[in-house]
């Protein structure tokens, strides 16, 4: 993995479909990648990304997952936001690619 962000000029295709990407906020320090992707499972995650400061490595409290298709992930959204991930209430909702003026 590169960086847990998700450039406009990345466009994330499998198989000729457009794969749909969630961000997931409020997430417990302990999480990592492989306890967000089994906590999505269900709906049929097929990767997934904890964003860690460069500095500490340590995770910054957010993530994304990756879907499939749009219906994958908006099933997701409904089933999951709100829900408690290793003791607190994730928000999940639509990744948006990141503004051009924030690259590096």
């Amino acid at each position: 993995m590169s960086a847990p962000w998700w450039d406009s000029d990345s466009k994330g295709r499998s198989s000729g479909q457009e794969e749909s990407r969630l961000y997931v906020g409020n997430l417990p320090w302990s999480a990592d990648e492989r306890s967000l992707k089994d906590s999505f499972a269900n709906y049929g995650a097929v990767s997934s990304e904890i964003a860690v400061d460069r500095e500490t490595g340590r995770s910054r409290g957010f993530g994304f997952v990756t879907f499939p298709d749009s219906k994958s992930a908006n099933d997701a959204i409904r089933g999951m936001n709100s829900q408690d991930v290793g003791g607190r209430n994730v928000t999940v909702e639509q990744a948006h690619p990141r503004s051009s003026r924030w690259r590096q």
